[in-house]
């Protein structure tokens, strides 16, 4: 064993605090980050919501000649629901910029401590290369000392200066992200400004809408009461509702096929890839062609490419046939009602002088939250007379779900939801006097009862 001279001293402190030394990356670009997902997620709905405009616009243009009293609150009722949806996103966005300051403030007081511990021991250090001197080197080799102490101590000397070398960078290091951090944390506090003051011009135009909405329900009280008992407007709407239902399967079906005509190409131009690569080979083994170097697109072996099963997505495959978990089959009898509340009309009851009723009203306090009953994607999320603010999710295997007469929906057109998850608020809208959720469910574009498929 050898004594700790004061370069083994000083290598022993230098290389423990570079051990110590642990860069915090800091959160910036988070909140942009978060911005892009949006932007992103917006320019994916732009085509749908296109083609769902026209398909909208169809159906209205085959009953311009039709007026309907209910069609004087639409825009109040669109314009409740916007409002609604908007403080909801902007109370999610106001959650996630809270828990990254939160983060953001943790992850400060960790740099903070570990910047002081570092020029804390900096600082001894440099103190005990002082008192030993700038000299050693040469002191070392003019003593006249064994020859193997005097090279161990000058490996010591070189080991001490990398070890400074790194806890100095080190230290800068977290300095520069330090001041990352608390940029990034002035960056979402002003974000959280904004929010609030959104939230408070939304909360602004909902009070406005919900009164021009009331002052418009009392003008028309008697002409909705009177068009909701004539039949032949009944049975209007259901036909409207089931023409949606059946262009949103047809335009679902369309794009499934163009999808998988896609991931058909590319299973092909895989197959001739492998094949190609495979002759290549072969041809290079017996000798008569030099192998082409690697192409970058072929892949790694000669075996066809996996195809996707019925139960796998493409990235941006969206919910497809058979894409939940085992089928929407598996479901019946397993799923809840999406709202609480009592139930007032049943599938297949009588209502009125009108057809008997396709799905289930179930009569809820205004506000009360509407949940997704299975994993599904949005394929509808508007206003249609006779329901009101209207969502309609896509379940897979030519099933769907529908949800009238909302307050608001909260949820946008190809948004993917998870089973309980909050997609709109109950409500009155479309002319309806009671308020609640209406509630069917489709299967090749025809109605079934659901309280067969439900836990009650």
């Amino acid at each position: 064993m050898f004594d700790r001279t004061p370069v083994a001293r000083r290598l022993l402190a230098a290389l423990g605090v570079a051990a110590l030394l642990t860069h915090l990356p800091a959160d910036a670009g988070r909140l942009n980050e978060r911005a892009r997902q949006k932007q992103e997620a917006e320019e994916e709905r732009a085509d749908l919501k296109k083609r769902l405009d026209a398909l909208k616009r169809d159906i209205d243009h085959t009953e311009a000649a039709r007026s309907h009293a209910a069609d004087a609150l639409s825009h109040s009722e669109e314009a409740i629901s916007q409002a609604n949806r908007a403080l909801f996103e902007l109370a999610g966005d106001q959650r996630d910029i809270e828990s990254n300051i939160a983060a953001l403030s943790a992850e400060q007081d960790k740099l903070a401590r570990s910047i002081a511990d570092q020029q804390k021991r900096l600082a001894k250090v440099l103190r005990d290369q002082y008192v030993a001197g700038n000299e050693d080197r040469i002191k070392l080799l003019l003593s006249g000392d064994n020859p193997n102490r005097i090279n161990r101590e000058l490996q010591y000397m070189g080991y001490v200066s990398q070890a400074q070398a790194r806890l100095i960078g080190a230290l800068q290091t977290n300095l520069k992200a330090i001041e990352d951090n608390k940029a990034s944390s002035q960056e979402a506090r002003n974000e959280l400004d904004e929010i609030t003051q959104e939230q408070r011009r939304q909360k602004e135009r909902l009070e406005q809408e919900k009164a021009r909405h009331a002052a418009l329900l009392t003008q028309l009280s008697s002409k909705l009461a009177a068009q909701r008992k004539q039949a032949g407007n009944i049975a209007r709407d259901e036909q409207r509702l089931g023409g949606l239902v059946d262009r949103l399967a047809r335009l679902i079906e369309e794009q499934r096929k163009a999808e998988a005509a896609a991931q058909e190409k590319r299973r092909q131009e895989q197959l001739a890839r492998a094949k190609a690569r495979a002759e290549a080979r072969a041809a290079a083994k017996m000798g008569s062609v030099k192998a082409p170097g690697r192409n970058p697109d072929a892949i790694d072996d000669d075996a066809p490419p996996k195809l996707l099963g019925r139960n796998e997505l493409t990235p941006d495959a969206g919910v497809q046939p058979g894409a939940i978990g085992h089928g929407f089959d598996a479901l019946r009898g397993r799923l809840r009602l999406p709202v609480k509340g009592d139930l007032v009309a049943r599938f297949g009851g009588k209502r009125g002088d009108g057809p008997n009723w396709k799905g289930l009203f179930i009569r809820s306090a205004e506000g009360a939250e509407v949940k997704a009953v299975a994993d599904g994607q949005v394929v509808f999320a508007d206003w249609l007379r006779g329901f009101g603010n209207l969502i309609i999710i896509d379940h897979g295997d030519q099933y769907m779900t529908i949800y009238g007469n909302n307050q608001a929906v909260l949820k946008r057109v190809g948004d993917k939801v998870k089973t309980g998850e909050t997609i709109a608020s109950a409500g009155n809208s479309g002319g309806n006097e009671q308020s609640g959720l209406y509630f069917e469910m489709r299967h090749q574009g025809r109605a079934f009862d659901p309280l067969g498929w439900v836990v009650r």
